[in-house]
């Protein structure tokens, strides 16, 4: 038996990860899902950056009182590296995730510039735009287009100030795991390859970014053999 915490990427919330928590529950295993990262939480006034998402998961893995296979997917990678010393973690696994070094933010990793299917607002946060080919070819490209359109609804938007927070670090005190999404047209296949060339382990799954919701038995049978 083994004990996940799941955490998000932008623009979402921990729902998306139900399938594969479920499938992970059926075979025994204990999740934490992070429900709602401060930099994501439409309800919070004053959202936080990489900072306030690290400790709130810090939160979550301390509250799950035993070792735990942390697993974070696109820039939920931010938060996990902070981590990375975390007594409590015995393996991180970035999810076709951002993996800064140190000193790096996720601006860097983005190449200072966001991409087309993320909508800079007035007031300084971010949204998935609104153009449904776009965002669907993005973000979930290998889910029906009824599908896509019922997570993308749900999709909130958030603030960019951690993109531009740099990561601290910390020398790894356990293994990793990068799980390449080979058909992700958010997180480049290149950019994927470059930062999983520094993992333990490498997986691939024959999926857009998000696998948990296109393919969660098959995430949830990777995330298995990690355990």
């Amino acid at each position: 038996m083994t004990t996940y915490v799941l955490v998000h990427g932008g623009f979402v919330g921990g729902w998306y990860w139900g399938e594969t928590a479920a499938l992970l529950e059926k075979a025994g295993h204990r999740v934490h899902i992070a429900e709602q990262m401060p930099s994501i939480d439409p309800t919070v006034e004053s959202p936080g950056g990489l900072h306030a998402d690290a400790e709130y998961i810090r939160a979550i893995v301390d509250a799950a009182a035993e070792p735990v296979v942390l697993v974070g997917h696109s820039s939920g990678g931010l938060a996990i590296t902070e981590l990375a010393d975390h007594p409590a973690v015995r393996h991180s696994v970035y999810l076709s995730a951002f993996w800064p070094q140190r000193g790096q933010s996720g601006a860097d990793l983005l190449g200072g510039a966001l991409p087309s299917w993320i909508v800079l607002r007035d007031d300084g946060t971010g949204a998935v735009t609104e153009d449904f080919a776009v965002a669907h070819e993005a973000l979930c490209a290998d889910l029906d287009p009824e599908r896509a359109a019922e997570g993308l609804g749900r999709h909130v938007t958030q603030s960019m100030v951690g993109l531009g927070d740099p990561s601290s670090a910390p020398d790894r005190t356990h293994p990793t795991t990068y799980i390449i999404c080979e058909q992700d047209h958010a997180n480049p296949l290149a950019a994927q390859e470059q930062m999983a060339a520094r993992a333990d382990h490498v997986e691939r799954l024959p999926s857009s970014h998000q696998p948990m919701l296109s393919m969660p038995d098959r995430l949830a049978e990777v995330l298995g053999r990690i355990g």
